[in-house]
């Protein structure tokens, strides 16, 4: 047995011993950045795609016009997500963000009026070019109303999972984020305890949230396992966390995968969901433990419990985890390589 086959099969038998008490239904897929794998992220085009190659939600990061309007955009910094460069050469700034120096163009800087004069770019290098400077920003009104408009076209509810980003960053210079993600959800009817929506954040904003709203909460995790005192704290204002992968599966520092941890275990006893991040199907991020078999983490994370997996490739989650969906061999065999 070549050696990616055997640390396949040793993290199967670890993961089938962690989830033989417990009956493993099918987490939620949900759309990173839309469908970041094949389209620029957070354009309406790549959230359309996502929803529609099986993602449950779609997730648009939320920063700031400097007019006060959320718009869908990864970072504050949209230099390196659109052609603000080269429109606005003038608006370049040096910020510092969470105690980053940070030099670029930032959304903060443009109001709404001229965010809307930009185009999406890719942001990643080996990903394909051939859409970019075809797609406007979207505002999260506007990813909120397509979540509803998917859930008509397609019979099943297609919901939407915003993280706040870089809030106390806004809180400082006067943008607040939190009201105004409240107040977007107010004006589409999903500000309710039954809405499909998560609302996420890396920092402690969602204290404050918690008593305005009945949605959903999850408190996004980059390092460090959490032990069982944090995920009581956690608890008595959030919903779930949202791992980091690497959280629930440790690695080597070569990549190879080491047995998967009880964290998923521990968060459900205290009453949490768990929603990893993010799974690719590149080369690059695909751990070789796998031996270049997508769908064998997908599967790998279900089998551990987790009620959401966040992905680049909704395509891909769809295939591994769900039975095939109406029209989609026909969507994910003309996305590869061009544009439509």
């Amino acid at each position: 047995m070549q050696p990616g086959l055997r640390a396949l099969a040793l993290l199967a038998v670890v993961t089938s011993t962690i989830a033989a008490s417990a009956a493993v239904s099918t987490p939620i897929i949900i759309g990173h950045r839309g469908a970041a794998g094949h389209r620029p992220e957070h354009t309406l085009a790549g959230y359309r795609l996502g929803a529609e190659m099986g993602a449950d939600y779609i997730e648009p990061d939320l920063v700031s016009t400097k007019d006060g309007v959320l718009i869908a955009r990864h970072e504050n910094e949209i230099g390196s997500t659109t052609d603000a460069a080269a429109k606005f050469p003038d608006r370049k700034r040096i910020r510092t963000i969470d105690g980053v120096s940070i030099t670029g163009w930032f959304s903060e800087d443009f109001t709404l009026a001229e965010i809307k004069t930009l185009r999406a770019r890719e942001r990643l290098e080996f990903r394909s070019r051939a859409w970019d400077g075809q797609y406007e920003v979207p505002t999260f009104d506007q990813v909120i109303q397509l979540a509803q408009q998917l859930g008509t076209e397609l019979g099943r509810p297609i919901g939407v999972y915003p993280e706040t980003k870089h809030p106390s960053y806004f809180r400082e210079i006067g943008l607040p984020l939190e009201d105004r993600v409240l107040a977007a959800l107010d004006r589409f009817g999903w500000n309710t305890a039954t809405a499909p929506v998560f609302i996420q954040s890396f920092e402690t904003n969602l204290r404050e949230i918690r008593p305005k709203t009945p949605v959903k909460l999850i408190q996004l995790i980059e390092r460090n396992v959490p032990t069982d005192d944090q995920l009581r704290t956690i608890r008595s204002y959030a919903d779930g966390i949202g791992p980091n992968t690497r959280l629930v599966i440790p690695a080597a520092p070569d990549g190879t995968l080491l047995p998967p941890n009880d964290l998923v275990a521990r968060a459900h006893a205290v009453g949490l969901l768990v929603h990893v991040w993010t799974l690719r199907s590149e080369p690059v991020f695909l751990s070789r433990s796998y031996n270049s078999d997508v769908a064998a983490e997908f599967r790998q994370f279900r089998d551990l419990g987790v009620d959401g997996i966040f992905t680049d490739f909704p395509d891909a989650g769809a295939r591994a985890l769900k039975e095939p969906l109406a029209g989609e061999s026909r969507r994910v065999d003309a996305v590869p390589g061009r544009p439509q």
